[in-house]
């Protein structure tokens, strides 16, 4: 009888023990392949773990990494105040990164840095504790952010170098105009200075009225070549009002003529606002340029363009009395190749959508009153960027 029985567990114990060495390759098998690298830490910051990708993203072996602190895996100064910090845990049970999960930087076995993301889980076995690390390298994650940024950048200098093709007719005739008056009153200077006597008075003011309509074509120039260089982003401390009427000015050449009736508003004392000037301004033409085109199918030509204060942010507007959107287009309308231009390449409104995402605002269309469409976006304030900060 005491045969059988032992025989009986015996006989248990191996299937068992198959059965845990199953287990236990299955679970290797799914550590080798888990794209994340996996290590496991007791609660003194012992490696007892270390997965083939942590072998793969930090150089070490597992023979080489088991048995040491984790901290190996750390560049200074946090190599230094990590036991620290697991102490602080086990002693307090405030989590910062258990359960959590954040960004951190690593460090390779041969000293080269880079950034991953590390997300953390505990487990207790009997009375152990052991904490389980995912890693996940992002350096291809930043090198494709990056590759994202530079084409946005061309995506919006490509743009302006659009929208100044659009304009160009208006624009020599915007220019036309200064530079006649220029004639103008230097021929008259001279026709004064062929008088037997010369009224100097008057010669002095032709001059200067000579030089003011430099000066307007000057500043007609620099508008365009601030936007249309491509340059690189550059954010400062800029008023809402300025900068709009700025846009505006540059935006509106043409409109007149065009028998589009103009109001520009801004309220006064607006708190600066911190953004990239430039792409700001793209944003604004834009939106200002679309109202025009929207109108020129409609007798009423009424455009609207103002900023205002909103709690704790700016909020731009471009009101206009066009034909419209239609609800089919509205619902994708800031999404890529989307248009209702019968020649449009539906890219602008999804520029000017990242463009302020980017800034930390929202924009958004809805239908005017009056008729027509109303475009709006947000900008935060430099005053409330500077509360949340403390």
């Amino acid at each position: 009888m005491l045969g059988v029985v032992l025989g009986f567990i015996g006989d248990r114990l191996l299937r068992e023990s198959e059965e845990s060495r199953y287990r236990q390759a299955q679970l290797q098998s799914i550590l080798d392949t888990v794209p994340e690298a996996m290590i496991v830490i007791d609660e003194h910051g012992i490696m007892r773990s270390f997965s083939t990708t942590a072998e793969r993203l930090f150089g070490w072996s597992a023979a080489e990494a088991i048995g040491k602190n984790v901290s190996m895996l750390m560049p200074s100064p946090y190599r230094q105040e990590h036991d620290d910090y697991l102490e602080r845990y086990l002693t307090t049970g405030e989590r910062r990164i258990i359960g959590i999960g954040r960004i951190v930087v690593g460090e390779r076995k041969d000293g080269s840095t880079f950034p991953m993301e590390l997300a953390v889980g505990e487990a207790r076995v009997g009375a152990d504790r052991f904490f389980t690390g995912f890693v996940r390298d992002l350096t291809e994650r930043r090198k494709e952010e990056r590759r994202m940024q530079d084409l946005q950048s061309e995506l919006v200098h490509v743009s302006r170098l659009t929208a100044m093709g659009e304009m160009a007719s208006s624009l020599a005739h915007e220019l036309n105009q200064p530079l006649s008056a220029i004639t103008s009153y230097l021929r008259g200077a001279a026709t004064l200075l062929k008088a037997d006597e010369v009224d100097k008075g008057r010669v002095r003011e032709a001059l200067d009225r000579s030089a003011d309509q430099a000066l307007r074509a000057g500043d007609i120039i620099k508008r365009l070549r601030e936007f249309v260089a491509k340059g690189e982003t550059q954010q400062s401390v800029e008023n809402p009002g300025v900068l709009l009427e700025e846009a505006a000015a540059l935006a509106l050449v043409g409109a007149r003529e065009q028998g589009v009736r103009v109001s520009l508003r801004c309220d006064r004392d607006l708190p600066d606002i911190v953004v990239d000037k430039i792409q700001i301004q793209q944003v604004a033409l834009n939106l200002i340029r679309n109202a025009i085109e929207a109108m020129e199918t409609t007798i009423r030509r009424d455009l609207t363009v103002s900023v205002a204060r909103q709690g704790e942010l700016a909020r731009f507007s471009v009101a206009d009395t066009g034909s419209g959107i239609s609800p089919e287009i509205a619902k994708h309308l800031f999404q890529p190749f989307v248009t209702s231009k019968a020649n449009g390449m539906g890219v602008g409104l999804s520029i000017c959508r990242t463009i302020i995402e980017a800034h930390g605002g929202r924009i958004s269309a809805h239908p005017n009153a009056g008729g027509g469409t109303v475009f709006e976006f947000t900008i935060p304030l430099a005053d409330a960027e500077a509360s949340h900060e403390r």
